[in-house]
């Protein structure tokens, strides 16, 4: 019985949710840092820190949305909805794991500290008002993944070209109208649940029109994410490769490794879509990542190719 209820606290954090934690870990990679020690555990303790950060932010979310959860078809199983673990106890969990997180957080830097606590108003108001208006509930989804990528800035002396915050910007928005296609086709399907009592905003949004918003950040994704492969000039160890670089390629050709990892971009950015549109599955970015193998394995093989192309080739 204990470890029942042990789980379903676990499951009030929502962990797999923490995969989004791991933007704070892009600044330190394309700046050459990621094998630096000390810049590495400041961001493995940056990334620990938001974890319980945007857990206590679910909690919150979880409390106040008590009432229309309990009317989703998938949501009303949730811990708080389904009765099993009660609001004193969820609120209590809350205060511990904002604590320990504000503290980290004011332990690692002033200016981590400031995002983390604008990171907790932009919660609190999408929970409390924006989540009900239309196309600003699209916007703050997307900013909490764009603060998870500047929070990782913040904790190393590197900066993201703006080419790569552009590419940030439009993959959370992507994410973001994909999470609202998939709730739409998921209440449109239920048919003991009505819209507009589960979420007002979606009530006001047509399938066409999401398709066009998620068209239109698909798109800009890419071309953001293959002009910083193209203006950007990876550091870290460099290896001499003149036996695969001839003299007769043009020097910019011989600078553009980075390119390569425009392929599993293009392909992880194309099955997510299908995922969307084919199986509704993308009210959940994280599960959707875990759930279908192939996807999984392009951002690997993408994570792998950034590693190698900063590190190795330089």
């Amino acid at each position: 019985m204990r470890n029942s209820h042990l789980f379903y606290i676990v499951k009030l954090l929502r962990p797999r949710q923490w995969l989004k934690n791991l933007a704070l870990f892009a600044a330190i990679t394309f700046g050459g840092q990621l094998f630096d020690f000390e810049s590495l555990l400041t961001v493995v303790i940056g990334f620990v820190a938001f974890c319980f950060l945007s857990s206590s932010t679910y909690i919150v979310n979880d409390i106040l949305d008590l009432n229309k959860d309990k009317l989703h078809p998938f949501k009303k199983n949730r811990p708080i909805p389904s009765g099993r673990v009660g609001i004193p106890e969820a609120l209590a969990i809350f205060v511990v794991l904002l604590f320990v997180s504000l503290s980290l957080a004011r332990y690692l830097s002033p200016l981590f500290f400031s995002i983390s606590i604008f990171y907790i108003v932009l919660q609190l108001s999408y929970s409390l008002v924006f989540k009900s208006i239309v196309i600003f509930d699209i916007i703050f989804i997307a900013a909490g993944y764009i603060l998870r990528v500047l929070a990782g800035e913040t904790l190393t002396d590197y900066h993201i070209s703006v080419w790569l915050l552009l590419t940030t910007i439009s993959l959370s928005l992507f994410l973001a109208v994909g999470k609202r296609r998939s709730e739409l086709t998921l209440l449109k399907n239920a048919v003991t649940t009505k819209i507009d009592e589960v979420r007002k905003s979606l009530s006001h949004y047509s399938e066409n029109l999401l398709d066009a918003f998620s068209s239109i950040f698909a798109t800009s994704t890419l071309i953001f994410y293959s002009m910083f492969t193209f203006l950007e000039y990876p550091g870290g160890i460099k290896i001499s490769l003149d036996v695969l670089l001839p003299d007769f390629l043009p020097y910019f050709l011989q600078r553009k490794w980075l390119m390569i990892t425009i392929l599993p971009v293009i392909y992880g950015v194309l099955k997510y879509m299908q995922d969307i549109y084919e199986k509704s599955e993308g009210e959940s970015p994280e599960r959707v990542l875990l759930s279908d193998k192939s996807l999984l394995a392009s951002v690997i093989i993408w994570v792998l190719l950034v590693i190698f192309v900063i590190y190795f080739i330089g």
